[in-house]
């Protein structure tokens, strides 16, 4: 079952057409059906969060947009076409992957490894050595490290930089390409609330200045809320879809999860929710502080 609140884009999003329009979509994955009936569009510039528990599919939501997970039934546009046709103009972030403090490779030639657009993620270091198109391409480098704020520390050693830089320069990495939609996978784990704060502005800023749809992956609504167009919530096999303020909240997580669950907004604007069932559809601590 999937509940869609009432969604219209912008009149400055230019062309009316969708980046991603996803339709009664459902994933199985052996006998298992890991969701079903999502229903989704996503708009050029929009930030969209894509929340839910452990196990409730929410990285195979963008594998399934990458074309790397096939649809069950229903129907997936991406950018227009297939899946797999739109994969060259996306971003992606897969979960994060620490870095050893011993690596050496300088943050400028992770986010230049981006240039590839042959596989997503982090690539081993030293897995090419630069081409003369590789050397014209500096200028884009340089642009998108300034465009991240990763200017001051891109030249240091990748290992020896912060979780919250390494993860700007990651995200640097996918979008050196200038793709037309950015997946991004957990972005914010592992970061303290200051730079999960801090890279939830930058993801915001990017989208609305580039034009760029985002999908974003989340244990924890709060550092993004205040940015956000929709929220996809998955949970129980199924989706709830809408603004945060329709979505997160008593009446809506009870019923999609088919029991009491409470949704409490503390002093601070925070939003806790509780009573959330057993595994595999809980939540972790992360999405409570």
């Amino acid at each position: 079952m999937t509940e869609t609140g009432s969604h219209a884009p912008p009149d400055d999003r230019g062309p009316a057409v969708p980046s991603l329009v996803a339709s009664n979509a459902t994933v199985e994955i052996g006998n298992r059906t890991i969701w079903t009936d999502v229903s989704l569009e996503v708009w050029p510039g929009e930030f969209v969060a894509v929340l839910g528990p452990n196990g409730a599919g929410k990285s195979t939501l963008l594998k399934s947009i990458l074309g790397l997970v096939p649809l069950a039934s229903g129907s997936m546009k991406v950018l227009g076409g297939s899946p797999q046709a739109a994969r060259r103009d996306i971003g992606y972030l897969p979960q994060r992957r620490s870095f050893d403090s011993g690596v050496r490779v300088r943050g400028v030639d992770i986010v230049r490894l981006g240039l590839e657009g042959a596989r997503w993620g982090v690539p081993l270091p030293g897995s090419r050595r630069w081409s003369e198109r590789g050397r014209q391409d500096g200028a884009r480098v340089e642009e998108v490290i300034e465009l991240v704020g990763a200017a001051a520390y891109a030249g240091k050693p990748i290992g020896r930089l912060s979780g919250g830089e390494q993860q700007r320069l990651l995200i640097a990495q996918a979008l050196v390409r200038r793709p037309r939609l950015l997946l991004l996978d957990e972005p914010l784990d592992s970061l303290d609330l200051p730079n999960q704060t801090s890279v939830a502005a930058l993801v915001s800023r990017i989208c609305r200045s580039e034009g760029v749809s985002t999908l974003l992956v989340a244990h924890d609504v709060n550092p993004v809320i205040s940015y956000l167009d929709t929220v996809v919530y998955l949970a129980a096999g199924r989706s709830i879809t809408g603004p945060v303020e329709d979505v997160v909240t008593t009446d809506t997580l009870s019923r999609l999860y088919r029991t009491t669950v409470e949704v409490i907004r503390t002093r601070e604007g925070r939003l806790v929710v509780v009573g959330q069932p057993d595994p595999p559809a809980v939540h972790t601590d992360r999405h409570q502080h």
